[in-house]
């Protein structure tokens, strides 16, 4: 997936995280401009209230040819990971071989307690993550399982999230680290953004245990907008904040896309060589926002 995670050349890829819930008409509508925006891939969440992953990856793989599609990320503690191997290798199958699995440690607590199941520990989460993430590596490097994926040994692995444990896993088992780029808040707690200062740490820290091993870096964009007054844009950002950030910091931080389109450009080619960004994901919100800065990159 690229070359190794110090050097600041990557290719770029961007993809779109698809939140908003709809009728089988707009989301194939939605995934088609997804495709005919240059977009990389096409994501869907995996939280109570939007559309289900496996089905909605199924039919955007219908209605497309190129994008590739990903789970960003799934709430491991929520499936049993034999059923998740099953769906998992089901769906590659069935999107012919375009599928990236992204896999989290889940992190809202309301949503456990909708579904009805207890909220366990943060510690408890990533064991579940990581027993799931070993179960598929097992089950896929069987020949005699059924179903097989697609691809060989099962889709490429995204492991998504910011705590040490989750981010170390990450960097033994993931072809992509997705970086939340939020502040470390207590267990269950909605989150918040970070400092730019606080996301390169974090980015050092995995690569500090990647040891040489190829990675690609994700980051989950909160806010773009194309403004001619970037200053102006950024108050107005800071106000929904109140205090917890200041207007340098936040100018800094690399989950912030504002000013002009070559000015975000700019500003993705600096988040590469500080941070390793090579990979970035919008939310759906912003798929026309960023695109013509998605094009010009593209063209560079």
């Amino acid at each position: 997936m690229g070359r190794m995670v110090s050097t600041g050349d990557k290719p770029f890829r961007f993809g779109v995280n698809m939140v908003l819930p709809g009728s089988r008409e707009k989301w194939v509508g939605k995934c088609r401009r997804v495709e005919e925006l240059g977009y990389d891939v096409l994501s869907v969440a995996d939280h109570l209230g939007m559309a289900p992953p496996f089905p909605a990856l199924v039919l955007a793989g219908a209605v497309t040819e190129r994008v590739r599609l990903n789970t960003f990320v799934l709430n491991a503690p929520f499936y049993n990971p034999a059923l998740l191997a099953r769906d998992v290798a089901g769906t590659d199958q069935f999107v012919s071989g375009r599928l990236e699995l992204g896999l989290g440690a889940g992190y809202v607590k309301e949503e456990f307690e909708t579904a009805g199941m207890p909220f366990p520990s943060a510690g408890a989460r990533v064991d579940h993550l990581e027993l799931a993430i070993k179960e598929l590596q097992r089950l896929y490097a069987d020949p005699e399982y059924a179903p097989q994926p697609a691809q060989s040994g099962g889709p490429p692995l995204m492991i998504g999230g910011r705590g040490d444990r989750l981010l170390s896993l990450a960097a033994e088992h993931a072809a992509t680290i997705a970086f939340s780029g939020t502040a470390k808040v207590r267990d269950g707690s909605p989150p918040m953004l970070a400092t730019a200062d606080a996301v390169e740490e974090r980015t050092r820290f995995v690569a500090e245990r990647l040891a040489g091993r190829e990675a690609e870096f994700n980051l989950l964009v909160q806010f773009v907008q194309i403004t001619d007054d970037r200053e102006a844009a950024l108050r107005e950002i800071l106000a929904r904040f109140g205090d917890k950030l200041t207007l340098d910091e936040l100018a800094e931080v690399p989950t912030v896309l504002v000013g002009t389109v070559d000015e975000i450009a700019d500003q993705l080619v600096a988040h590469r060589v500080r941070f390793g960004f090579s990979y970035f994901t919008v939310l759906e919100a912003n798929l026309e926002v960023l695109s013509p800065v998605v094009d010009l990159l593209c063209r560079r």
